[in-house]
């Protein structure tokens, strides 16, 4: 038996909806302007742009519940609510259509964004990593399985702080639904079981404040609240 010379980090997981087990998180990726009106909204022409992809930390996942910390070095946090997809299999150049055999079920999810972060890589070409893979950045709900809610494409799905609502679309309008994703990001890597994708969020991404109630959700999927908390004294 191998000995290790450090304690082996807890593995990252997330509950399961009805069940005292969790899913196992593997690695997080995230398609980014899935949706055609978000593309705009952040500049780009959704008409001409094929998926693209980044990644966050599979400990970056924690539960969308309690009070989630807003992080230091930003003054621009940013909410975007996504559909999040669990796999039970994997594999490359899976084509669409077997892609969704290879989903367990479905979340729904926070991609927080140091937004201020972001644009000074966009403006100087540098990686994303910092403005996106930090610390609690991917906040998600308990899991369903697909036995419990199918594979979801025409289902609302909203964001709401203290109580207004930020951000409203449908999922029939992602510009790549889920099992063209999966099938796409299997070109670049071998997927596996315990992988999460974040699938684009709709429009209306807006900035987060310490103390701001979220309220998210997408219908017939999961809903979720938290809180932002304290930003760190000095951060």
């Amino acid at each position: 038996m191998t000995a290790f010379v450090i304690t082996p980090p807890a593995t990252p997981a997330l509950a399961v909806a009805g069940s005292d087990q969790t899913f196992p998180v593997r690695r997080v990726f995230c398609v980014g302007r899935n949706y055609a009106a978000h593309a705009r909204e952040m500049g780009s022409d959704p008409s001409r742009e094929p998926p693209f992809f980044f990644t966050k930390p599979a400990d970056a996942v924690v539960p969308a519940s309690g009070s989630v910390p807003y992080p230091p070095s930003t003054q621009e946090l940013h909410h975007e609510v996504e559909l999040v997809v669990a796999l039970k299999g994997g594999g490359t150049d899976i084509a669409p259509q077997q892609a969704l055999d290879l989903v367990w079920g479905y979340g729904v999810g926070l991609d927080l964004t140091r937004r201020d972060l972001q644009a000074i890589a966009k403006k100087d070409g540098r990686p994303w990593d910092m403005a996106k893979g930090f610390d609690a950045s991917a906040p998600c709900s308990p899991l369903q399985p697909v036995s419990a809610v199918g594979h979801p494409d025409d289902a609302a799905i909203w964001l709401e702080v203290n109580g207004q609502r930020k951000q409203e679309g449908n999922l029939n309008e992602m510009i790549w639904p889920v099992a063209d994703v999966i099938a796409y990001l299997s070109r670049f890597v071998a997927l596996a079981p315990g992988d999460l994708i974040y699938t684009g969020t709709p429009s209306g991404v807006d900035a987060l404040n310490p103390g701001d109630r979220v309220r998210g959700g997408v219908d017939g999927v999961a809903t979720f609240e938290l809180e932002i908390g304290q930003a760190a004294a000095g951060r």
